[in-house]
């Protein structure tokens, strides 16, 4: 039997006992004390990890068709539409990437409502069924509706959500499973280049594009279950509130500005390569068509190379360094393109650039926050420069497309000189905004210079 001092006497613990107060009746000073300490946030986890392998199938389709119009621009160049000029063609693809880029805008406040389900399975059926009309197209109408407007828009509203859905579930581990995630975009560019190569000749153009539209279906089904299965980060309706779209006070800001219009630039040139490398190696080198198409598949191989790398050195000096360095590098490839004749030099070329302007995707999204501190407005004002850098990928290839001379004599690379000047110009443009953002950062927000 227990006992313990009370004055004099000696009081029986066990017939005495305790009265715990009410939860209700402790002050609220003390209560602190009392409740269980918040959970950690995540931070990876076999769920979440989960989440990163679907968001790679889902990006694999999204991004993967951007990557591979260089082999749709060289088959409607030499095929289905060789009566029509290389920007008109080119507008089909920049349609699609436009709208992908663009509907982030409105997806990302779709997502914090909730409707991460509605916009996946939408998505995935709207792209599938773009593919799939792609197939039965022969004529430019048909293949602007079908692969610019029909595919853009259904990927546009897998986009944005994607990476906010990987997002929730990481904090230390963010970057490497966003890293991951866009890594998809290159591979699936490589993917369906090789399956195009391999197909056309045997099967021809509607049944290549079915294929290729039964490997966009199946991704997304194997990517379903990944996402959605026992999450509990997709989203709640009754808990969401509506994410402001516009902010204003935005245009008074500089540091916005010379962070839209350097993207602006820079993505004025950034996806030529992509889109015109396989017609040049064909039209101006010589090459078989099947060397042409695999001119891709190396550029898109090093862009993932690059994208890590990339990672890796802006986790260590910042994202200012490796951003600037990989924009000039990119520039002076585009001029230095201009010299190139021989099959080799190109193929080099081709790896170098898709090496360093890899690192143009996932860089510029983590100097934002640093652009705009204001957690409040920060998604406002990323959606308004990622709408203005969008008409940027809408307008540069079709600009760069109507600076080809198609008289140029081939194997001199002439008809491609105003083409090569443009987009590295523009690229160079865009790597002297980006300096003077990175000056603005450090003397006026009174940053870091590893930033």
């Amino acid at each position: 039997m227990a006992y313990r001092n009370h004055g004099d006497e000696k009081v029986d613990i066990e017939a005495e006992p305790v009265q715990i107060p009410p939860l209700l009746d402790i002050p609220i000073e003390e209560k602190a004390n009392v409740l269980p300490p918040p959970a950690p946030p995540p931070d990876g986890g076999l769920r979440a990890w989960l989440q990163v392998l679907g968001c790679y199938l889902v990006f694999f389709n999204v991004w993967g068709f951007t990557f591979a119009f260089g082999l749709f621009q060289n088959y409607y160049e030499t095929n289905l539409l060789r009566n029509m000029n290389p920007s008109a063609i080119s507008w089909v693809g920049t349609t699609g990437s436009y709208l992908l880029i663009v509907t982030g805008v409105i997806s990302g406040p779709l997502f914090d409502l909730g409707f991460y389900r509605v916009m996946l399975f939408g998505g995935a059926a709207v792209s599938t069924f773009g593919c799939m009309m792609l197939s039965l197209s022969t004529k430019y109408y048909q293949i602007l509706l079908s692969q610019g407007i029909c595919m853009g828009l259904g990927c546009g509203v897998l986009y944005v959500p994607g990476l906010a859905l990987v997002s929730r579930s990481f904090t230390t581990r963010r970057a490497v499973a966003l890293g991951i995630v866009t890594c998809g975009a290159p591979i699936g560019g490589i993917i369906y280049t090789i399956v195009f190569n391999q197909l056309i000749d045997g099967i021809g153009f509607d049944w290549t594009v079915r294929v290729m539209g039964f490997i966009m279906f199946t991704s997304f089904s194997i990517a379903f279950p990944l996402l959605l299965w026992g999450a509990g980060n997709t989203g709640d309706i009754a808990a969401g509130t509506t994410r402001k779209i516009f902010d204003k006070n935005a245009f008074s800001d500089l540091g916005f500005w010379l962070y839209t219009w350097s993207n602006f630039f820079i993505f004025c040139g950034y996806l030529v390569p992509f889109f015109y490398i396989p017609s040049y190696a064909q039209l101006e080198l010589g090459t078989s068509r099947s060397l042409a198409l695999y001119s891709i598949v190396i550029a898109s191989g090093s862009s993932v190379i690059g994208r890590m790398v990339a990672a890796f050195v802006a986790g260590r000096t910042g994202a200012m360094i490796p951003w600037i360095t990989c924009v000039v590098v990119s520039a002076v490839m585009c001029l230095a393109w201009i010299g190139i004749h021989s099959v080799p030099a190109f193929l080099a070329f081709a790896a170098l650039y898709g090496g360093f302007s890899g690192a143009l995707i996932p860089l510029p999204p983590t100097i934002f926050p640093t652009v705009c501190p204001d957690p409040k407005v920060l998604g406002a004002r990323l959606g308004m420069a990622q709408a203005i850098g969008a008409f940027a990928s809408l307008i540069g290839s079709p600009i760069a497309g109507a600076l080809v001379n198609s008289g140029g004599d081939s194997g001199t690379g002439q008809g491609y000189l105003g083409l090569q000047l443009f987009c590295g110009c523009m690229m160079l443009f865009g790597s002297v905004l980006l300096s003077a953002l990175w000056f603005y950062l450090f003397r006026k927000r009174k940053t870091k210079i590893l930033i």
